[in-house]
This record gives C-alpha cells, structure tokens and sequence, in this order.
C-alpha cells in the first residue's frame, strides 16, 4: 500500500442479499439491540460472545423479544447463508438434516451452529433499511402500499427503482446516516454510558472494526486490490487519522467515526457504476413496433468475485437464453421484462425479479436468495437456497429449495409446485453453489407478513395440472433427469396421461383407417393442437425459439 488517498464504500451484497425486504420486527429497534450488545459480551462464556450459537439466540429472541421461533430462526439462518462457507460445507449441511427423523433431532443439530456475534447484531440493524418511515410517508418518498411504482418508467442511474436492498445510493445514506448507531452497538459495555451511549473517550476494539467489516471495505486510490476495512484501519500510516493507538490497542470513537465518514464513497461495484459505466451486453435484440430498447449491463469484466453484477432491463417479446461465464456467480436483477422467456443457465448468487409481467423465467441454481417484487402472471422454475416473494399477483413457483419459501407482503393467488425441469449441467452448477436435492420445502412455505388470515394466498399445484418442462437448448453435460425426482403424487399423475397417450395410440391403430383417412384424421389433430397452442400462448414460446435474422441476432456473452 501507498500513500495515496484510501477510498471506502458500503458493500452491497449484505444488503441485497441480507436486508429481508419486509419491516423488521419492532424489537430490532436500536434500543434493544444496545440491550442485546450488552447481554451477549458480558455472558462470553455462556455461548453468547464472540460466536452467538442458536441456543443462545433463541433464548434472546424468543424469550425476552417475544419473536415467533420461526422468525428467530429466519433471520439466523439469513445471516448465515451470508458466511463464507464452501460449498462442500453447505452440502454437508444439507445431509444432516436431510438424515434428521424429527423436529428435535433438527433442534440438536440447530443448536450446534454459531455466528459472529457482532456482525450478527449489524445484520439485525441494517433489518431497518426496510423499516416504513411516516415521516418520509407523508412527504411523499414511500408508501407502503402493496405495489409502489417507481416515478420513472426506466432502469435510470439515479433512481434504479424504489428497491433499496438495490440502491447503493440508500446503503451509503443508511449507513452513514446510522454510523454512530453502527460503531455504540460494537461497543464494549464498559465503554458505555448507563443509557448505552459512547462518551467522548470511548475506544473501539480491533474486534469491531473487524466486525464493521462486515458492511464496509475499501481500496487504496489507484489500486486494484480490495482490503477489508480493519486492514485499511490498522495501516501504519493511518493510525493518525483512524485513531489507532498501539498503547491501547483501539481506536478512539470520534477520530474513527471521522476517519469514516471522510473516506466513505460510492460504491464502484454498486447498481448505480454498473448502469453508468459497465458493459452493455447485446444478449436481446429489438422487438419490431416497440420503442423500449432492452437494456442489459454488466460489471464482470472489473468487478472481482462476490461482486459481480448483471442488471437487465425491457426485455419484452423475446426468448432469451444465456450459459455464460458473465453469469456465474453473478447478481442479477431482472427488471420490466414482459412476454418474455428467459433461460439464464449458470450458477448464480442471487436474483431479484421485479416489475415483470406474462413471462417465464428458468434459472441455474441460486446460490443465496430469488427473490419477486411486484409482478404479475410470471412462472419461475429454479433451484435455490432460498425463494421470497412480495406484491405478486397469479405466479407460480416450481422449485426445489432447502429452506422455507417465504410469502412477504402484497401477494394474491400465488402457487407452489415441484421443480420439473433440468438442463445438462444442472448437477454440477448445484453442486458449485453448494445446493443438494434434500431437504426441499417447496411445498411448506412461511406467511410472514399476515395481512388477511381468513383466505390463504397460496395454494399447491394440482397434480392433475401439472406437466414437466422440456429446456429446448443442447448444450454439454451429464444431468439426463429432474434432479431428486418428482413427488410421487405428481409422478403418479405423469404416468396416468402417459397411460391414456398409449390407449390414445392404441385405438387409432386398431381402427385400421384407410390411407385417406389417415392424412384426413391428421389435419385435423393438427388443426386442434394448432388451436391449442394459440389459446394457451405456447405459440410464440415456440415462435421465439427461432433466432431472429442475422442482423439482430443475439451476442454470445
């Protein structure tokens, strides 16, 4: 490192990723946090500090913050799923549970899973980016209804939505906004006041700048590299400017929270650089009559691993069909697509769908979270560690997923099915991502925001309703069936229409129709299946499939 200048910013995957897309509980609030800061470091020997174990957390969250089991573990479970586990580690995971005969089986081997205990307590603040605030409801900023429309119809720079788990510009202004909240809750206790306030001569730990790290990392200004906050923190010659003194081995509160505040800038991996500057890509072509233009941008080409970005925008009235390397390990937002269908064929790290209508989507496995906001008779068909779900109106699910499906606010007659699909490479882009075919609750999703408990919002596919997806794309690789099979009553509803195809053959056969009666018997069926794939819109699925001509083709990514 040089002297030049450090630049620091707020990351964004805590957020995109972390940030569950629904208030928080009311007991997230920084009071209770401060409370919760306190009781875990001085009960370090009980599980509590400086790795919080589930037991202890359950104990703190059920017991003295009222909170449902299941959201205690929710958010415990989220927090994890941001640690830097392997994915061998992650399918070791998903044996143990998948070998586990009972709910308290499942507890025992809960109970032996811990996190960092103060980046625990920042993802459990940063819970707030989400929190409705009447101030900015009645000036204009945000509502909370259902579904808020952006004020501008494009995917611009500045606004890129009303999402903020999306907004690198709402990461910096919450975290910047919070910072003294931030740097009080990593707080010894001793250097507190009796109302949990910082004095001017607190000092805070290496442990919690190391644990501030969590949201925060940076670079040296001409430099390619990345360091992590405490690195840049510790940096011999910055010991004046962040506080750092050798005699006590911290740092002072205010000359820290400076130093921060006068080093914090954009994010140059966010949304905000990816839509500005990154790569345009030319995967869709120009639909004839539309004056939208689809807009995709990337950032892979600079961005290291676990910040990579794909940002596509109004795709409409087109197949779209990528396996590239500008895909893996990507975070991908999918916005205004309609009539559209889009194979996106490579192991991800999370996808956000929002604002689509009429389309279908089919995804590699998702690493971290898919999640839909705000859209509208869309069919998503992927593997993921985790599937979330707010203002959607008549889509269905077919998923494969070790964990709850989470049903968040604003949704109408949503329905869950099994995953029925696979694509050559699928098993081993599972087994990249760290996902295994057991345990699968597609079918056993959570209601966290109960609006209306008289009507259900969701319901299971029918077996009777339910047919495979066929991927219509060659591609190289070994997976040759649905990975983990069918349920047995949606196999057993397969066999049964394969039977009456047989019968179907068998009885045109036996009729023993002349040759003209034949060609006469054919028209026909074909007429009627003609009709058929009009009438459910299978027809310009079919019709997309055809490359369009040479000049507008689709670019290989």
């Amino acid at each position: 490192m040089d002297e030049s200048r450090v630049l620091l910013w707020v990351k964004a995957e805590p957020f995109i990723v972390g940030a569950l897309q629904v208030p928080p509980p009311s007991k997230f609030s920084l009071h209770y946090l401060r409370k919760i800061s306190t009781y875990v470091q001085i009960r370090a020997t009980e599980r509590a500090y400086p790795r919080l174990y589930w037991s202890t957390w359950r104990h703190i969250a059920c017991g003295k913050l009222q909170l449902a089991k299941d959201l205690a573990w929710l958010y415990f479970e989220i927090f994890d799923s941001l640690s830097a586990k392997t994915p061998e580690e992650r399918l070791e995971w998903s044996e143990v549970l998948s070998n586990c005969t009972s709910e308290e089986e499942v507890e025992k081997q809960r109970n032996q899973l811990s996190v960092d205990t103060l980046q625990f307590l920042l993802f459990l603040y940063i819970q707030q980016l989400n929190k409705v605030s009447l101030r900015t409801s009645l000036i204009g900023e945000e509502w909370p209804s259902p579904k808020n429309r952006s004020q501008s119809p494009d995917l611009t720079e500045k606004s890129n939505c009303l999402n903020k788990n999306w907004n690198d510009y709402s990461h910096q202004a919450f975290v910047c906004d919070h910072l003294s909240d931030l740097l009080e809750l990593l707080l010894d206790p001793e250097q507190l006041t009796a109302s949990f306030h910082s004095t001017h001569s607190s000092l805070v730990s290496r442990e919690a700048v190391v644990a501030l790290s969590f949201l925060i990392e940076g670079t040296i200004s001409r430099a390619t590299k990345i360091y992590p906050l405490q690195e840049l923190a510790l940096w011999q010659p910055l010991h004046a400017d962040s506080g750092f003194s050798k005699s006590s081995k911290a740092f002072c509160f205010y000359k820290l929270e400076a130093w921060l505040r006068s080093c914090l800038t954009g994010n140059p991996f966010g949304t905000s650089a990816c839509l500005k500057s990154g790569k345009k890509l030319a995967w869709a072509h120009q639909v004839e009559g539309t004056t939208k233009r689809a807009k995709i941008a990337c950032n892979t080409h600079v961005a290291p691993r676990m910040h990579r970005m794909v940002v596509m925008s109004q795709v409409y009235k087109q197949t779209l069909a990528k396996s590239s390397d500008t895909l893996v390990g990507a975070h991908v937002k999918i916005h205004r697509c309609n009539e559209s269908f889009i194979y996106l064929l490579s192991p991800l790290r999370s996808v956000t769908i929002e604002k689509c209508r009429s389309s279908i989507f089919v995804l590699g496995p998702v690493a971290t979270t898919l999640h839909l906001h705000s859209c509208d008779n869309v069919k998503v068909i992927a593997v993921c560690h985790r599937l979330s779900i707010s203002s959607t109106t008549g889509c269905i699910f077919h998923i494969l997923t070790p964990t709850r499906p989470l049903i968040l606010s604003g949704n109408q007659t949503v329905t869950f099915a099994p995953f029925h699909t696979h694509y050559p490479m699928l098993e081993d882009h599972m087994a990249r991502t760290g996902l295994a075919t057991v345990p699968n609750y597609w079918d056993n999703p959570m209601v966290v925001c109960r609006e209306n408990s008289e009507t259900s919002v969701f319901r299971l596919l029918p077996p009777c309703e339910f047919y495979v997806f066929i991927i219509p794309f060659e591609m190289e690789g070994d997976t040759t069936e649905i990975p983990g099979g069918l349920p047995s009553a949606y196999q057993k509803a397969l066999g049964q229409r394969e039977q009456k195809i047989q019968i179907w053959q068998k009885t045109v056969k036996e009729a023993h129709l002349t040759k003209d009666q034949r060609k006469q018997f054919q028209v026909l069926v074909e007429n009627k299946f003609y009709e058929w794939l009009i009438n459910t819109g299978h027809r310009q699925q079919l019709d997309s499939l055809v490359p369009p001509a040479a000049g507008s083709k689709q670019a290989a990514g």
